[in-house]
């Protein structure tokens, strides 16, 4: 077989293992099985709601109020198409080279964890080592998620990195892919720090390598999650948990604040899943029960935000300048030598 088609079939059988993951696996972000879930519940939930007010309820409604038009046909949805396509099929192998994986990051808090404690010595079923590593990683996945979105909100040039995903202003499950390759790799590895960690002490503690409790083939939290609330966070749906719920919970309204133009909900329900870490510090918004009237993007975000060139290398060139521009400051200071 000639070079050139040999490259040809291998890329196109990556393609064809990629869909397959992307659309198929339980433990995809975009699984056609958790889409279709969402989408009942999103039914659900519009029409409970309409009919709580005692209005009409049809066929057209519904579609308008899952599918806003300037979500799916605006330069915002197109931009998101984009970003899906580029981040499912693309940008993986490009930021593969910066990436260290949660299994290094586990080896490293075994050794460490020996060396300063010695070995330990406690015993456990294989279940229960399961059942601690499942909810410890994802505690810590979580919390992970959190600090990388408390830093990309507070450090001036990840925040031009991270607006990106902010420009949005329409919201889809597709607004999930609307993430810049650098945002990217700056979350992977925050991730697997916190997640390795977390395997690492369970690895450390039962002296053995302890697996996941698992639903459709992966971890029962992620199934739970992408089955339930994540693709409704980046929706028009009002879906809102009040009291110890909104307070445990990150329900799609708090996400949906987390997405207003608005100053007073910038930086606010920086969570994926759990409400926890923004109570504990102080950046929970619980969203009234009743839809708040929101508008979302970025003030003076203009067209160009939603271009190739406006979403892909202009965040780079303002983070740039905001590094660079503390030192420029400093060097205009200094005193002038003859």
């Amino acid at each position: 077989m000639p070079a050139f088609l040999h490259v040809l079939a291998s890329a196109l059988a990556r393609v064809q293992q990629t869909s397959i993951n992307t659309f198929f696996s339980a433990g995809s972000t975009f699984s056609l099985a958790s889409l279709f879930s969402a989408l009942v519940i999103a039914v659900v939930a519009v029409s409970v709601a309409r009919l709580r007010r005692r209005g009409r309820l049809s066929f057209r409604l519904l579609v308008r109020a899952l599918w806003p038009r300037r979500a799916v046909l605006g330069a915002s949805g197109k931009a998101d198409l984009g970003f899906f396509f580029l981040n499912t099929f693309s940008a993986g192998g490009l930021i593969s080279w910066g990436l260290l994986s949660q299994a290094q990051f586990s080896a490293w808090t075994v050794a460490g964890l020996t060396g300063a404690f010695g070995h330990a010595r406690w015993t456990v079923s294989s279940f229960d080592a399961a059942l601690a590593n499942t909810a410890l990683v994802f505690l810590a996945y979580d919390l992970g998620y959190w600090i990388d979105h408390w830093l990309s909100h507070n450090v001036p040039c990840l925040w031009e990195i991270h607006k990106v995903h902010h420009t949005a202003e329409a919201l889809s499950p597709l607004t999930n892919f609307r993430v810049h390759p650098l945002e990217s790799l700056k979350f992977y590895n925050i991730a697997a720090l916190f997640t390795g960690a977390a395997n690492g002490l369970v690895v450390y503690a039962t002296g053995s390598t302890p697996g996941h409790i698992g639903l459709l083939g992966a971890d029962i939290g992620v199934v739970a999650f992408m089955f339930t609330l994540a693709h409704l966070q980046h929706t028009h749906v009002w879906l809102s948990f009040r009291g110890w719920l909104g307070r445990l919970l990150l329900s799609p309204a708090h996400h949906q604040i987390h997405h207003s133009a608005d100053v007073r909900h910038f930086g606010c329900n920086l969570g994926s899943a759990l409400a926890v870490w923004d109570l504990l510090f102080g950046t929970l918004y619980v969203p009234a029960a009743q839809r708040e009237a929101l508008t979302f993007g970025v003030a003076g975000a203009t067209e160009a935000a939603h271009t190739v060139t406006g979403s892909l290398i202009t965040p780079m060139v303002e983070a740039a300048r905001v590094l660079i521009r503390p030192w420029a400051s400093l060097a205009r200071r200094q005193p002038q030598t003859s």
